[in-house]
């Protein structure tokens, strides 16, 4: 028994130096790397409601569509698909307020953002675009159709069923200062945000050169996107209940679409299928070998979707599924 109060004494101590250890190593780390980053010059905003909105815009004529990003993602994850929507189409994508190099004003919550939504299209003064919202961005482009159908043409849910994460309930947060350590190293790692990238994208997506990795990692280095990125993390992701998303069945104005990558790890083998039926879309589109971001790793498949569907909505055509 003398032997194993010793042990659990000796073990208690070398658990509180190895803890003290870490703290200093975690307080020194964060002095040393404070300080905001410069945004990039030339960056394009809009006044929308209570926030300025950075977005981005290609082509010149053409139906609007408007690109609505994912979790941790921004409007720059869409310019390969972008580029080739140009050619037919005015195309638009922002920053969700939380990511990217729009201003950051809280709350990060599912209304929030269809607001911000909602208040680009009206400050761009354009007709009944068609909104595409990619990941945890189904939920929004979701609620916007909800909110005011008439002003949406049509509405896709790529790599995204809008619904809550398994699991329900916020993600766990690091109490600080480990978590602002462990967000630190990494974004300063081009090893873990190209690994990162990798296993999300897929062997089809287009290896990150140094400005692809800054370009991931940039926005989250930027003023107030640290306290910013923990109250997100607290907000969870934009989601919507199977209720909710059900009565986008009854739009019959709004043709719907999905669009998920065949291997993407994140959702079920018929998750499409029934994300597909719930809304009121035709079948869903399957990439083949594609994984989470089927807008980079397949451009081509992504914007011919986005084409057909805008064609839908300049004719009229909602979709309707028995």
């Amino acid at each position: 028994m003398k032997r194993l109060r010793r042990w659990a004494r000796q073990w208690a101590i070398a658990v509180a130096l190895d803890l003290a250890a870490v703290s200093v190593f975690s307080l020194v780390y964060n002095l040393a790397t404070q300080g905001a980053v410069p945004a990039p010059p030339g960056l394009t905003f809009v006044q929308t409601g209570d926030l300025r909105t950075r977005y981005v815009e290609w082509g010149t004529h053409g139906s609007p569509i408007v690109l609505v990003h994912g979790f941790v993602e921004s409007a720059d994850t869409w310019v390969p698909t972008a580029r080739m929507l140009a050619a037919d189409h005015r195309v638009y994508a922002i920053d969700l307020d939380g990511f990217g190099y729009t201003q950051r004003v809280a709350p990060y919550s599912t209304s929030h953002l269809t607001t911000q939504v909602l208040d680009f299209v009206a400050a761009m003064h354009l007709t009944r675009p068609v909104l595409v919202g990619h990941s945890s961005g189904a939920a929004v482009v979701a609620a916007a159709a909800l909110q005011a159908p008439g002003e949406v043409g049509g509405v896709m849910f790529l790599d995204g069923d809008g619904l809550p994460l398994s699991g329900a309930g916020h993600p766990p947060s690091f109490i600080n200062p480990y978590r602002t350590t462990l967000l630190r190293l990494v974004l300063r790692s081009d090893t873990a945000i190209r690994l990162i990238y990798d296993i999300t994208c897929g062997p089809q997506c287009p290896a990150l050169d140094a400005a692809g990795v800054q370009q991931w990692r940039l926005p989250f280095q930027v003023a107030t996107a640290e306290p910013a990125t923990w109250q997100v993390v607290g907000t969870g992701i934009p989601a919507l209940s199977t209720t909710q998303l059900g009565r986008l069945a009854t739009l019959a104005s709004v043709p719907k679409a999905v669009v998920f990558g065949a291997d993407d790890p994140e959702y079920s083998p018929g998750a499409a299928a029934n994300t597909a039926a719930l809304i009121g879309a035709p079948a869903p589109t399957l990439i083949p070998s594609a994984r989470h971001l089927t807008q980079v790793s397949s451009p081509a498949t992504v914007s011919a979707a986005i084409d057909a569907l805008a064609e839908r909505a300049g004719a009229g055509v909602g979709a309707s599924v028995s």
